[in-house]
């Protein structure tokens, strides 16, 4: 299928496609809907009389399934289109959250609390990872890792910023039962915008014996046989957030040791991800111009890999110095946006008929940093402590450079990648 050159409008310059414009928008949306609970609801539930480990399994199970949406956004897009993908994760998120906020809260049932909450687990990986799918067939070689910046930016900003924001004042002004039942205008807002007003064509070229329907799914395993390069980029991914996921479960107790306590604290990490997304438009402009590999290899694993390490050792030379720990863990976000080119450059790895699947694998990889991290500690911390820990969290960055250096674009595409061109670093 033929990337979109369109016209070189304003939007175009900034290397948003402006023929997908209202999907960023409605994306931006959704995702501020979707996400307006995060921060608050399992202290939430606790308040309410659930126990700390089972307010834990809820969100385990949650975790579980937008991991398992992760990975069927991207076949699914080349089975039944991205429209249909898009509105299958607003029904499942309905459905979910009706159930969930309608019936298992109000009668405080946690056994009606796990399935219902892990069926809104569906509804955001279909949703907006199947806009990025949609976004990494229409846009143009060139412009790829500035678009998918893009997306990371209206993704992340929904998701944690403009919904903990919007909540923050909704609970103040409505209460908590309330302010989870608007999110679900939010959300029909953002799908509107995205699948309706989003005038955007896509159609899939079908090539002679290629797949469809349910054995497009399978192509979503296969591939990972057939093209190796496009696993390795998803234990990229999932190296990618790892920290993440983890750091939340130690640091601020080793940080607490070193005079920086737990709200502080809090802030700190609340800033990481303003830099974060800043940065996350910052690096698709880096990636389209130093090269796709060069950014996620240099920026993002060897960049947050020693950030990781000093975060540990900086606050033991600067005792107590919020500022420190605060500059090193927003130079630690941004570098992890650093990995922003990885969803161009692993749609690039395969030819057009495997871009879906390729994009399935890298999403997947996205839904397993909810498991790996914590997973990690919960394997290691007890043998290393914190210590062991930020050391294992940067070698698996040194590693996820490693393999960055393997993920070379084929021939076909060389031509017109700015990544593999002739002013590439290798």
């Amino acid at each position: 299928m033929e990337n979109v050159a369109g016209k070189d409008t304003f939007l175009d310059k900034i290397g948003l496609p402006s023929h997908l414009i209202w999907g960023y928008l409605g994306v931006l949306i959704f995702m501020m809907g979707d996400g307006l609970e995060l921060a608050w609801i399992s202290p939430y539930l606790v308040d309410e009389g659930l126990s700390v480990q089972q307010a834990a399994f809820l969100t385990t199970a949650y975790g579980v399934t937008i991991a398992i949406g992760a990975w069927f956004s991207g076949v699914l897009v080349e089975a039944i289109g991205p429209r249909r993908t898009m509105l299958l994760g607003v029904f499942m998120y309905v459905l979910g959250h009706s159930l969930f906020v309608g019936l298992a809260i109000p009668a405080f049932n946690y056994t009606l609390m796990i399935p219902t909450y892990a069926i809104r687990g569906f509804g955001y990986p279909l949703f907006a990872y199947a806009f990025l799918v949609w976004i990494t067939y229409r846009t143009p070689q060139h412009q790829l890792g500035k678009a998918v910046g893009w997306f990371w930016f209206v993704f992340t900003g929904g998701l944690s910023v403009l919904g903990a924001y919007y909540s923050s004042w909704s609970i103040q002004m409505f209460g908590h039962i309330p302010t989870l039942w608007s999110a679900l205008i939010w959300v029909f807002i953002g799908a509107f915008l995205a699948i309706v007003v989003n005038r955007d064509q896509f159609e899939l070229e079908k090539k002679p014996g290629q797949s469809s329907g349910p054995k497009e799914l399978m192509n979503g395993i296969t591939i990972v046989k057939r093209e190796p390069k496009v696993g390795m980029a998803g234990i990229v991914r999932v190296v990618n957030q790892a920290a993440q996921y983890a750091f939340p479960l130690f640091l601020p107790i080793y940080l607490a040791s070193q005079g920086v306590s737990t709200t502080v604290w809090l802030n700190i990490w609340g800033t990481i991800f303003i830099s974060n997304i800043a940065f996350n438009l910052i690096f698709g402009f880096v990636g389209d111009k130093f090269g796709w590999r060069n950014t996620i290899t240099w920026f993002g694993a060897v960049g947050c890999g020693v950030f990781t390490i000093m975060l540990f050792y900086l606050p033991q030379v600067f005792t107590g110095n919020v500022f420190v720990v605060g500059l090193i863990g927003m130079l630690w976000g941004a570098c992890l946006a650093g990995f922003v080119p990885l969803s161009a450059l692993t749609p690039s790895l395969v030819g057009d008929g495997d871009k879906g699947a390729a994009m399935s694998i890298l999403n997947l990889g996205a839904g397993l940093c909810v498991f790996v991290g914590p997973a990690l500690v919960a394997l290691f911390y007890g043998l290393v402590g914190t210590q062991g820990m930020m050391w294992i969290l940067g070698g698996l960055y040194f590693g996820a450079a490693i393999l960055t250096r393997l993920l070379k674009v084929p021939a076909a595409e060389e031509k017109e990648s700015i990544e593999e061109g002739s002013h590439s670093v290798v």
